[in-house]
């Protein structure tokens, strides 16, 4: 079995491509300079660098290695779509077409025209749904009912700037908007609430109403809490079933010992 990885940032691609050899698949990977983890050149059995945009180069290697299923697997940094950006003529053609760069649209014509080559695209959870959030409250703290408000508050607002595809996390802080995600991603966008919140921010981070979950999909992790640490965040909300947990045990054991409440919802 043959799988397709188009690596991203942090360490899904590597924990993807551990699991996929664990399943019997031959991995053969394109990864991002100045994104992808080097380390992903010992999990893998074919690797190529490119650059952003470089679309004809990642239909050669996977035609050539008779690649029809592929996943997309880690981030990349938004504000490098403007400064490490070569498109090649496939790229330039797609982005021609769009009326908006937003993430959702852009991911969508790469989607499409890597299915008209015939290369499929997978779930990035196909090989490890435990990943996925799962619901209930993770932690020694539980929500007090202010949070509990601040929860639902930033849920609402979190979907509608996710309808609008500006961002998938807001920052709460007794009823008021402290800070909204936009390129710069979650982790300034904690930052900048933490700020103003002063002890009491309450961060919520969900899957956008029309995202198409194969291939982008929230991700949290120890991470997550080191920067809500940092920032003076008390509560992270999360979306059950739609959000990719990353160091889970880690995750839940620093937020015990700082006193930070962890809570998956369905909605």
């Amino acid at each position: 079995m043959r799988i397709g990885l188009i690596a991203g940032n942090g360490q899904f691609p590597i924990l993807f491509s551990k699991a996929a050899k664990a399943k019997g698949y031959r991995v053969f990977a394109i990864a991002h300079k100045n994104e992808t983890d080097s380390g992903l050149n010992d999990h893998v059995d074919t690797v190529e660098w490119i650059h952003i945009g470089q679309i004809k180069r990642i239909i050669k290697l996977f035609k050539k290695n008779d690649i029809n299923q592929a996943v997309l697997v880690g981030g990349i940094t938004k504000t490098k779509m403007f400064s490490d950006l070569r498109p090649d003529t496939k790229a330039i053609s797609l982005i021609a077409g769009m009326r908006h760069t937003h993430d959702d649209g852009i991911l969508r014509g790469f989607v499409r025209v890597l299915e008209k080559e015939g290369i499929l695209i997978k779930p990035s959870t196909f090989l490890m749904p435990e990943l996925l959030a799962q619901p209930g409250c993770w932690t020694k703290r539980k929500p007090s009912r202010s949070d509990k408000n601040d929860v639902e508050l930033g849920w609402k607002l979190a979907k509608e700037i996710g309808r609008l595809d500006i961002g998938q996390c807001v920052v709460i802080g007794g009823g008021s908007v402290l800070a909204v995600e936009a390129i710069d991603g979650t982790d300034a966008t904690i930052k900048r609430g933490g700020r103003l919140g002063k002890g009491a921010a309450v961060v919520v981070k969900v899957c956008k109403p029309h995202q198409d979950t194969r291939f982008d999909i929230p991700a949290v992790g120890a991470q997550t809490i080191r920067t809500m640490v940092e920032a003076g965040a008390k509560v992270l909300g999360i979306e059950a079933g739609k959000a990719v947990v990353f160091d889970k045990k880690e995750m839940i054991d620093l937020a015990d010992e700082v006193g930070i409440t962890i809570v998956a919802l369905e909605k």
